[in-house]
């Protein structure tokens, strides 16, 4: 199959990408036509899951205020704030769940270490999952089908990721030689074992990093991110207006207190408690437009300011089954109704989730697009979410790519991550699933919607999509 820039660039005439690109921009666009369902989507088969609240720490830049902690202190303090939140007893939850990216070595079953230190009961089992940036997605998906066999009926999931400490490993060959050192036996073998790491210091010593590219391509996100939008016609104006938009948004969320999922942390060793995100800030455009390219030089779009940064930070929530949460006197935020998970080839639709999770989710659901009143995405480059509604607004790629007969149509930017997104707020890449499902939540009530979708990309090609409609009582 041809790439999809090549294929994409012999077929602009028959796509209107770049006015896919201005008309996502305009946050003045018309509603959605169509009246608002009054729909309900019950499960007779199975027990409605419920999301009774969400919380988080605040999200910072790397290299800040949380920069001498570590991962599980983090995950700890969400846990704590989600129990301070809805008054629940360490005892009465029956599982914990939390999604990870960077695995710090001494905490691989991080969702254990920070559950004990929160002060859980020993006796609550705990796992940690890690699938790239949908981790704490997969944790709530994960809660959801624990519930939905019967095997329990209150489930914390959460997710983490920290850094400001990423572990950064001696090479391999160092490994394997202090490997054969601890097995030898005399004082002859060891000394000749540590004269190697003396002749030849560079090829022993060399750290190795985490890997920022992806194992099947050798390819940084940031490099497919770029190709991506180069492949739509997403120009380099477009993205940083989209940025500015969700910096601005963000912004004015926090000042009108929209933001209340957001905890206050008292880190030892820092004057003040940490109330707010730290990376919410408005770039004028004529200042964005000086910046240079971040990965593809000199000519690529993508920079500093619209690509989300390196975050610290925590997230959790609770779900429940229904009947469980008002029999404890919880009035639930919403329903989770439908999710799904798709994969793509990771080296041309790396970060294409997004499209193709949308259309899946809502034909799960049965509902049209026109019924969703919130969307929260997940922003890893603003080329990439332009990229995704100009995949969703495009013929041709719907029929060569998606086996559909017509578009999916993009969703209004009059309902789109209206209150920023990780563009501007961060993105610890196990936490940000979280908060997009306690966001759009949080924002049925305040918009006064029904239905909810959210979706975000991952690393490998993946992504994830879920439809949650909000609770009567909330």
């Amino acid at each position: 199959m041809a790439g999809i820039g090549r294929a994409l660039s012999n077929n602009l005439h028959k796509v209107p990408l770049y006015q896919v690109s201005s008309r996502c921009l305009s946050v003045t666009s018309q509603l959605d036509a169509a009246a608002k369902t009054k729909k309900t989507l019950p499960r007779k088969e199975v027990p409605n899951i419920v999301l009774v609240e969400g919380v988080r720490t605040p999200f910072l830049m790397s290299g800040t205020e949380y920069q001498n902690l570590m991962p599980h202190d983090l995950a700890r303090e969400a846990l704590k704030g989600l129990l301070k939140r809805t008054g629940m007893s360490t005892s009465e939850v029956d599982y914990i769940i939390f999604g990870t990216v960077i695995q710090e070595a001494k905490t691989p079953n991080i969702a254990r270490e920070a559950a004990l230190g929160a002060g859980f009961s020993e006796r609550i089992p705990s796992h940690t999952v890690s699938q790239a940036c949908i981790s704490s997605n997969q944790s709530i998906s994960t809660a959801a089908s624990l519930i939905m066999s019967g095997q329990c009926q209150a489930v914390i999931a959460g997710g983490v990721d920290f850094m400001s400490d990423v572990p950064i490993r001696f090479n391999r060959t160092m490994r394997k030689l202090m490997l054969d050192l601890n097995k030898a036996k005399t004082a002859g073998k060891r000394l000749g074992l540590a004269s190697k790491v003396l002749m030849s210091p560079a090829r022993y010593l060399a750290p190795e990093l985490p890997a920022i590219a992806e194992f099947s391509t050798n390819e940084v996100m940031g490099h497919s991110a770029d190709r991506l939008a180069a492949a739509f016609g997403i120009s380099r104006q477009a993205q940083d207006e989209y940025a500015y938009r969700s910096h601005s948004l963000a912004k004015k969320a926090t000042e009108e207190g929209k933001l209340q999922d957001v905890l206050e942390v008292k880190v030892p060793g820092v004057a003040n408690p940490v109330k707010v995100d730290n990376g919410i800030r408005p770039t004028p455009l004529e200042k964005m437009a000086k910046l240079k390219a971040a990965f593809v030089k000199p000519h690529g779009t993508i920079t500093a300011a619209n690509s989300s940064f390196l975050s610290d930070g925590a997230s959790a929530v609770l779900i429940m089954e229904e009947n469980k949460a008002k029999e404890m006197g919880y009035k639930p935020k919403a329903y989770l109704r439908d999710f799904t998970y798709v994969s793509q080839d990771p080296k041309d639709q790396l970060l294409l989730g997004p499209a193709y999770a949308t259309p899946k989710v809502l034909e799960k659901a049965g509902l049209k697009m026109s019924d969703v009143d919130v969307f929260e995405y997940h922003e890893a480059f603003a080329g990439q979410i332009l990229a995704n509604l100009a995949a969703m607004e495009s013929e041709y790629f719907a029929k060569n790519y998606m086996d559909r007969t017509t578009k999916v149509g993009a969703p209004s930017m009059e309902k789109f991550n209206l209150w920023g997104g990780s563009l501007s707020i961060g993105h610890p890449f196990g936490a940000t699933g979280c908060r997009l499902l306690t966001t759009a939540a949080n924002r049925l009530k305040a918009e006064d919607g029904q239905f909810a979708l959210l979706a975000a990309c991952a690393a490998g090609g993946l992504g994830h999509a879920m439809v949650v409609e909000r609770h009567p009582d909330y």
